[in-house]
């Protein structure tokens, strides 16, 4: 019988090697898997590669990974810290310590990026960057009088996605707008650990409403708290 639903994020992440490159949904505060990444926090694995859209959410979850000296290097969108809304303290510091690595990435490149590992397609060009600081080391090209930099797909080792609902074959559902980096996220991803609100029956989520169908879902963890 196929089952992914873990009995606990301890168990989901266990596996997690050092040096892993980790994949993490979410947009600003929304879709977070924070307890995930708390779970990875207590897992132990260290000199970790993290992909994110943001360098921290505040000072639970990704700013504590990165504050006990565990991520080796951040790709990220908004690596930033401004007061109260940045919420990145914790990378500000070890950036400018010399500590971790900041690979800054568009953030529709770094989805397109990621897209193009989930569909098993190779580099692709793009205009994004093209001229800026971002196209250094990068080939470019100019095709039809346009320059392109060329990006490398972007796969992870392990995605860390939250949802809403999720069955035992792994079908998800999400909470409106935390249907944003997630399911790249967990499409790009070799072991994707979904941690969801509810585990509902199967055949609770009606087909048409599967927002990412279970294949390309490993595991499934229920938020302690979650229904």
């Amino acid at each position: 019988m196929l089952d992914k639903v873990m009995d606990s994020m301890a168990e989901a992440l266990a596996d997690v090697q050092d040096g892993a490159t980790i994949l993490i949904g979410g947009f600003g505060i929304a879709g977070i898997p924070t307890e995930l990444v708390c779970a990875l926090l207590d897992q132990g694995a260290r000199e970790l590669t993290i992909v994110n859209n943001n360098g921290g959410d505040g000072p639970i979850g990704l700013s504590q990974l990165i504050a006990a000296r565990r991520v080796r290097k951040l790709v990220s969108s908004y690596a930033r810290s401004v007061g109260k809304a940045g919420n990145a303290e914790a990378f500000a510091t070890e950036y400018h310590a010399g500590r971790i690595e900041l690979e800054c990435v568009p953030q529709g490149i770094m989805a397109e990026r990621m897209r193009a590992a989930a569909a098993g397609n190779g580099p692709f060009f793009t205009p994004t960057g093209y001229g800026t600081l971002l196209a250094e080391g990068k080939e470019t090209r100019v095709i039809d009088g346009r320059g392109y930099v060329l990006e490398q797909p972007l796969a992870g080792d392990f995605g860390l996605v939250r949802a809403l609902h999720g069955d035992r074959w792994g079908n998800l559902t999400f909470n409106k707008a935390e249907r944003n980096f997630n399911p790249v996220v967990a499409m790009a991803s070799r072991v994707a650990v979904a941690q969801v609100e509810a585990v509902v029956p199967l055949g609770a989520i009606d087909p048409e409403g599967v927002q990412l169908p279970g294949i390309f879902v490993q595991r499934v963890v229920r938020r302690e708290g979650g229904r």
